[in-house]
């Protein structure tokens, strides 16, 4: 499974990597650091011309060039990325913030809790369900 994780924050990446890419299993970590990078990588641009289609993308709001609710708003537009489930991943636990996601049709709202603990076991949370239960779209569907 390759998974987008967009996040500007080189220690949630490590803390996310870590957690999600358990030896043995088969989850393939992507990053990209902003906005601009992120979109690159799902639109097959520049250095991402070979980049696989994520079967799943963790996406922070809070993002430099682009922010994530303009990301996420490109790639519910875009009929080839929107039925890839687009999880927000980020510190704001705003209502606003929660609301614009949902209205933007993501496919679920997470708060990143403050305490290492918590937050690994968040992302274990995000592999048991989306990794090994959740039935995604054929890799081949791009509708």
């Amino acid at each position: 499974m390759n998974v987008l994780l967009v996040e500007d924050n080189p220690g949630d990446v490590r803390l996310t990597r870590e957690t999600l890419c358990d030896p043995g299993n088969s989850t393939v970590l992507h990053v990209a650091a902003d906005g601009v990078e992120a979109l690159a990588f799902l639109r097959h641009e520049g250095v991402h011309l070979h980049a696989p289609r994520p079967d799943l993308i963790l996406l922070d709001l809070n993002l430099p060039r682009i922010d994530g609710r303009e990301v996420l708003a490109q790639i519910k537009r875009d009929e080839d990325l929107k039925t890839i489930p687009t999880l927000i991943l980020t510190t704001s636990d705003a209502e606003a913030d929660i609301l614009q996601s949902y209205r933007l049709q993501a496919n679920a709202y997470l708060t990143k809790p403050g305490q290492l603990e918590a937050f690994e076991s968040l992302v274990r949370g995000i592999r048991n369900f989306w990794v090994l239960e959740a039935k995604l779209p054929p890799r081949g569907d791009t509708r």
